[in-house]
């Protein structure tokens, strides 16, 4: 066996995965194709509920540059081109990172390396396969083809996945064939944006808000002013004549004119590179028929595509996350039964729902005067504040919900845990500074800590924290989260009463470490930096 873990594919998706792993001890070894670090643009930025999950690892100001915890988007946003008042919401789920694609590859790349991962660049999958207690895998690399033996493979290997060819897992879907997308940095006059808001102000058409999609009876356009980039300006077409010739400047301003009715005079981009000027003729949604064979399993694109919405990269991390602890947990003979089985039966239903995202906008944006009457309709409803909650939820992801198997009635149960200000006996402490070791955490805010009594005896395997009552937040005085930070069990009773601890337990059992735990009087679970892991029974105030 020479890697208990290999990762196909180098792209922020599997280095999330190598990243997780590594966290828990775990130390894979990742493939990447290309000799070198892509410095392609592909995705603008992290969109929804992935921005809180890179947070809650401490790689948020690492990818923003800025400092501080990330802040919702409180005031518009859009779906298929179609204003979303979030100003309308208690509080908005939809968070933004913009960083370009390869700025977020840089940084985990990074992050990898301070962890111990090994990176092959210039080395991938040719061949592989399975028997009862590994994969083998048949690499080629610069000195030619060899061979490695490890007991899970993970293909992080885009779109056109050699893992999920190799594997036989089909790949079903839809391609649409009709829209041209043209994407390029470009300058604009100076003038014609508005420095309070950011608009691009178009004579002839109107303002434009920055980074949301407009559409037109002749297409759309977009407008991106991304921090330390020259703006990025984007059109989609419909029915356009096919063309073998380069991408041009111009032919990026003949379609802005069709689209808008208007001209815009583009210029070149300054300053450094690299810079986008790319046409794409169609493109696809497609789920994978399965996430899982056997020991071979498949992240980000590898498992699903989508042409609408930009939620790729933002599923594709969060497949990263969801798997590399159940990975981990199997390695080190803590998992419960079926805990890798687990990773279909969650991710795959929330790539479907990224599927139905990307074609509901598809279709919302298309041309015809039909279309239009659809979204005037569709407008009326948007003034609704439970409408505009659903889409927004669908946009950041925060729809989704596991099922934990009955371990608990309370609502946040199966569902991603919110940020939390926790007031410990060191101090006031964000969840997320808690939550960037990659190791479950239970959460007690109860008087008495039963709670922490009760899983006392678990502490080798779940780290346990005392806080004060939360004045504001979720209606909950306990709360047990995955690794991933979902949540598996809560409760909001200020005394758990014995089948509230009962169910704990059975939480703790289902999905962190089965069985009874042996009692011990040493291994503490791990704390951030500056706050002490609770004793048994301990309640700081």
């Amino acid at each position: 066996m020479t890697a208990d873990v290999v990762i196909a594919g180098g792209g922020p998706n599997g280095l999330m995965v190598a990243c997780e792993l590594a966290l828990t001890g775990v130390r894979p070894v990742v493939l990447e194709l290309l000799p070198e670090p892509s410095t392609e643009p592909r995705a603008n930025g992290l969109l929804g509920q992935v921005v809180r999950m890179v947070d809650r690892r401490g790689l948020y100001e690492r990818l923003s540059g800025s400092e501080g915890p990330p802040e919702p988007i409180s005031s518009y946003f859009m779906f298929a081109a179609m204003g979303l008042n979030l100003g309308l919401l208690e509080d908005s789920p939809i968070y933004a990172l913009p960083a370009p694609q390869h700025r977020i590859t840089q940084v985990l790349a990074e992050r990898a390396g301070e962890l111990g991962v090994e990176i092959r660049r210039g080395h991938g999958v040719v061949g592989l396969a399975q028997d009862d207690d590994a994969v083998t895998v048949d690499v080629a690399g610069p000195d030619g083809t060899y061979r490695l033996r490890t007991r899970y493979l993970v293909g992080a290997d885009g779109g056109h996945s050699v893992t999920r060819k190799l594997s036989g897992i089909a790949f079903p879907g839809i391609t649409f064939d009709r829209t041209t997308n043209r994407t390029a940095h470009a300058t604009v006059p100076a003038q014609w944006l508005d420095p309070a808001t950011g608009a691009l102000n178009v004579p002839g058409y109107g303002s434009i808000q920055p980074f949301l999609p407009h559409r037109t009876e002749h297409g759309a356009f977009s407008y991106a002013p991304l921090p330390g980039h020259p703006p990025l300006i984007s059109t989609t077409e419909w029915d356009q004549p096919a063309t073998q010739s380069a991408m041009s400047l111009e032919e990026l301003r003949s379609s802005v004119r069709r689209v808008l009715g208007a001209d815009v005079p583009l210029g070149p981009p300054a300053g450094d590179g690299p810079f986008v000027l790319r046409r794409l003729d169609g493109g696809n949604v497609r789920v994978a028929e399965q996430f899982r064979d056997r020991r071979v399993f498949l992240v980000g694109d590898a498992a699903h595509v989508g042409t609408t919405g930009g939620s790729g990269l933002n599923l594709g991390l969060q497949d990263a996350v969801n798997l590399g602890w159940k990975l981990a947990a199997t390695l080190r003979g803590s998992a419960p039964p079926g805990l890798l089985d687990s990773y279909d039966t969650e991710r795959r239903p929330a790539a479907a729902r990224m599927a139905t995202y990307s074609q509901a906008q598809a279709a919302l944006s298309a041309p015809g005067s039909d279309v239009t009457a659809l979204r005037e309709l569709f407008t009326e409803l948007l003034g609704d504040r439970t409408t505009v909650q659903r889409l927004a939820d669908l946009t950041a992801g925060a729809d989704i919900h596991y099922d934990m198997g009955g371990t608990g009635t309370h609502p946040l149960v199966g569902r991603f845990c919110p940020d939390l200000d926790l007031h410990t006996s060191t101090g006031t402490v964000r969840l997320a500074e808690m939550t960037r070791s990659a190791r479950p955490l239970l959460l007690d805010l109860t008087q008495d800590g039963y709670p922490a009594k009760a899983l006392a005896e678990w502490q080798d395997h779940v780290d346990i924290l005392t806080a004060g009552p939360q004045p504001t937040g979720p209606p909950a005085t306990a709360l047990l989260l995955r690794p991933d930070c979902y949540v598996a069990w809560a409760t909001a009773s200020p005394r758990p009463n014995a089948a509230d601890l009962e169910s704990l337990r059975a939480a703790t059992q289902q999905w962190i470490a089965p069985g009874e735990p042996e009692a011990r009087s040493h291994g503490a679970g791990q704390a951030a930096p500056g706050v002490e892991p609770s004793s048994p029974g301990t309640t700081p105030v």
